[in-house]
């Protein structure tokens, strides 16, 4: 099969301030302490999926050095670099094209390019699993025109999240047809999805064949299709990209091609958070017997139920904190409660 990997990096991580910066966001970092960042954990999740010279990354022209860095076995021709965030229709859309063209020019006993597209920043605590449902994914989207999104069980009832509503008849094995994508949920309605059983988180995790989704954007976003054609053809990234329209893939996409039957789902359950905040990094990290979380070496005397991320610090004490995020780096210190960290962004930019 041949398979590739897009990973999104574009993102700047404000949530997670003073620990990722716009300079160098979260994707960037080693966040969990295990030696190895997100963006480097997400291509090592796919150790035997998906060779080297066949991963993708798109990012921020700002952050290219730095994936030259932390990824040197990506070639370079594969790191795209975006001039404008235009959010991420064009970003998928962009790297699609890429892929299909560079298989157009060198296509001599390959098969059709098959695709995975995954978020730079998630965590995955389970990566056998993770192959094996994505595994499963590229299977089925190789045999036709599917479109299919990784859907992760809930355990709770989320409203960070986006849904995925799914139908109850398997299309193949474990995949099974979308029927609906639901926004971030309130509470009550989050309580709705759990209790029902058919609602899974939205993973941002999406696979197809290169036919199906340049076929797909050609239909649902004809002028977003035009705008690839033409960076493939003159290479004016920097001043056609901008032009595209700022729109996610799942209103471009994803919501069109449910709504006529096309997208389907695998249901997974390996470990997975998209690590968009500090409580989730809480979630991941070891508690000790009062519920705290640290990355560096930290000492707690009388605390409870907080979250430290202080690698760059040579020892850090706290004393009779309950419900605490503390997080130094390059100088920057954040001492902030659990319950206000909505305002984290709001205190960097202060």
């Amino acid at each position: 099969m041949n398979s590739h990997v897009v990973i999104m990096a574009g993102g700047i991580g404000s949530r997670f301030w003073p620990l990722s910066t716009p300079e160098y966001p979260k994707q960037f970092i080693d966040i969990l302490g295990c030696g190895r960042t997100l963006i480097q954990l997400t291509v090592d999740r796919f150790e035997g999926l998906c060779p080297m010279e066949n991963f993708w990354v798109v990012t921020n022209a700002a952050y290219v050095d730095i994936v030259r860095r932390q990824l040197p076995g990506i070639p370079e021709e594969n790191i795209l670099a975006e001039p404008a965030a235009r959010n991420t229709a064009p970003c998928i859309a962009w790297a699609c094209w890429s892929i299909r063209r560079k298989y157009e020019q060198d296509k001599a006993g390959k098969e059709r390019p098959n695709i995975v597209v995954t978020p730079a920043d998630a965590v995955v605590m389970n990566p056998a699993e993770f192959r094996r449902v994505v595994g499963n994914a590229l299977d089925f989207t190789d045999k036709g025109d599917a479109i299919v999104t990784i859907g992760i069980r809930p355990s709770r009832p989320e409203t960070g999240y986006g849904y995925v509503k799914s139908l109850p008849t398997a299309a193949a094995g474990e995949i099974v047809g979308v029927e609906q994508f639901k926004e971030k949920p309130d509470r009550p309605t989050a309580e709705q999805y759990l209790s029902a059983g058919n609602y899974l988180w939205n993973a941002g995790i999406f696979v197809w064949n290169a036919d199906t989704i340049t076929e797909a954007i050609r239909t649902y976003k004809p002028a977003l299709a035009e705008e690839m054609d033409r960076i493939m053809t003159d290479g004016q990234v920097a001043e056609r990209f901008p032009r595209c329209e700022k729109i996610s893939i799942d209103y471009a996409v994803m919501e069109p091609a449910a709504a006529q039957g096309r997208v389907y789902t695998h249901p997974a359950d390996f470990g997975w958070s998209d690590l968009g905040n500090w409580a989730s990094l809480h979630d991941k990290l070891t508690h000790d017997s009062t519920g705290n979380g640290a990355v560096g070496n930290v000492q707690f005397h009388e605390c409870a139920n907080c979250v430290v991320h202080t690698e760059d610090a040579r020892r850090v004490v706290l004393q009779g904190l309950d419900g605490y995020i503390v997080s130094e780096k390059n100088g920057q210190i954040l001492v902030c409660r659990r319950s206000e960290e909505q305002r984290i962004k709001e205190f960097s930019q202060a």
